[in-house]
């Protein structure tokens, strides 16, 4: 499927996800990001992907519908099913096997793909993908060894996440917040929020050689239609406000960044603020 097919498929995938009914317009914004990612991976009908952090199924779907029926994408994610809100994930996935994608799709959650006990078959998948979920791990070297772990499994890779660079003035906003929450997240305050590790795109090109990956350059990728900055301003702000999470900071740590959040507040609107830019990687 080449790329203008499958943007056009957008509006039938992002209807396929459960947070359709709540926020149709955000989900087809999210959906259509995500059907460009795919098609510039040039992943094709037929392919078997193992897809990790598959979270809520975003590019699950997008994946699904790129493979086609004669393809399969093994979505897993180490969340227990019922994370999530105001949807978790368990109901996401069940929402979106039951439509027509559904048959092509895996989900397995509360997987982590570091436990010896879980395998697959050497080179089983033709892609892994990793989209905006690695943020998440708790560390790059969780993150590096994932990359290696699902380097046996699989023959190609495709990565995607934000890049820390902002491009414009407009995306500051949406750096203070991630990087605050890093922040509290090193400091050992742990949470389960979407921010836990933060790194630059240099960070990842120097994992993926050492993992056993070898990357094509790096490609920039529009994000100008999220609301990703909106939700981690939010997210961030929350995270100050939330008193016992600040309690078990040393008071040098809390003074940081309390002074990170008045830089934060003084950037940032109530409304409209455009996330960073992200980068996409493909290796083999």
């Amino acid at each position: 499927m080449n790329k203008t097919d499958l943007t056009a498929k957008a509006p039938s995938i992002a209807a396929a996800m459960a947070a359709a009914g709540v926020s149709p317009g955000i989900r087809l914004a999210q959906t259509r990001y995500r059907t460009a990612l795919v098609s510039g991976w040039g992943v094709p009908a037929g392919a078997s992907v193992l897809e990790v952090g598959c979270g809520q199924g975003d590019m699950t779907a997008a994946l699904a519908e790129a493979v086609g029926p004669q393809g399969r994408v093994v979505a897993v994610d180490i969340a227990d099913p019922s994370y999530g809100a105001p949807i978790t994930l368990g109901q996401s996935a069940e929402h979106l096997k039951a439509t027509p994608l559904g048959s092509r799709i895996d989900f397995r959650f509360g997987l982590d793909v570091l436990d010896e006990a879980v395998t697959f078959p050497d080179r089983g998948f033709d892609y892994a993908v990793l989209a905006h979920c690695s943020w998440y791990f708790g560390s790059l070297d969780q993150l590096g060894a994932t990359l290696g772990r699902v380097r046996r499994w699989a023959r190609n890779l495709c990565y995607a996440e934000w890049d820390l660079e902002p491009r414009s003035a407009a995306q500051l906003p949406h750096l203070p917040a991630v990087l605050i929450q890093g922040q509290i997240e090193a400091a050992g305050s742990r949470g389960d929020g979407n921010v836990r590790t933060p790194f630059s795109r240099e960070s990842l090109l120097r994992i993926l050689p050492a993992t056993g990956w070898d990357p094509a350059p790096e490609q920039a990728v529009d994000t100008s239609a999220l609301q990703d900055g909106d939700w981690e301003v939010d997210a961030c702000t929350a995270l100050l406000d939330d008193v016992q999470r600040m309690a078990e900071l040393p008071q040098p740590v809390r003074d940081l960044l309390l002074s990170q959040a008045d830089v934060l507040r003084s950037l940032a609107k109530p409304r409209g603020n455009p996330p960073l830019s992200a980068y996409s990687v493909t290796a083999r």
